[in-house]
Order: structure tokens, then C-alpha cells, then sequence
């Protein structure tokens, strides 16, 4: 089956020491190395993953980058250029647009 330009959105929502963060790499990857337009967004404990080289890493790589500012606020993370910082219509977006969404909790 060609994935090419199909949509995944991965949401991740855990601390980034719960297996959660394996499986969330290794799903990205795996829709990257098959053309998918992949989009990952981070929100509540998740948030935390945007300082993990492998998640950057992912994004270097074409995969959009999303972390949730209110989870950033209430965590006293800053807000920095690694992704663009948004809210749930975002994430409303990104589930109504893209074939297929997995959230990781």
C-alpha cells in the first residue's frame, strides 16, 4: 500500500520515561520512511518530550511539530523556536485533517 502523502497524527501525552515515547518514535519513523506527512503533537506530560533529540530529531526529518502551550505554561517550560506552540484548535484541526490518529496516553 503507497502511504505517500497520507496524514498521521500522533498525539503523545505521557512523561517522556513512559514507554509511550519508544512507541511514538518508532511509529514516526516508520510513517516518515514511508513518505506519510506526519504531525506530532505534545500536550500535557508530553510536553516535557520537545527537549529529547530524537523528538527534534523527527522534526528535522519533516515531521510537524506541535507542543501545547498551556501544558508548557502549567509546567513552567519556556516557549522556544523547537515547535510551534499552539492550542487545542490546533489539535481539533489535526485530528478532522489528517486519514488516520493515534493518541498515545
Amino acid at each position: 500500500m503507497n502511504l505517500k502523502g497520507k496524514k498521521l497524527g500522533l498525539l503523545l501525552s505521557t512523561h517522556p520515561e513512559h514507554p509511550n515515547l519508544e512507541t511514538c518514535l518508532a511509529l514516526s519513523r516508520e510513517a516518515l520512511a514511508s513518505g506519510v506527512d506526519l504531525y506530532l503533537y505534545l500536550i500535557d506530560d508530553g510536553v516535557r518530550a520537545i527537549d529529547d533529540d530524537r523528538v527534534l530529531e523527527l522534526g528535522r526529518e519533516g515531521a510537524k511539530l506541535f507542543v501545547c502551550a498551556y501544558g508548557c505554561q502549567r509546567r513552567g517550560l519556556p516557549i522556544t523556536d523547537k515547535a510551534a506552540y499552539c492550542g487545542l484548535v490546533v489539535l481539533t484541526d489535526l485530528l478532522n485533517g489528517c486519514e488516520r490518529f493515534v493518541a498515545l496516553n
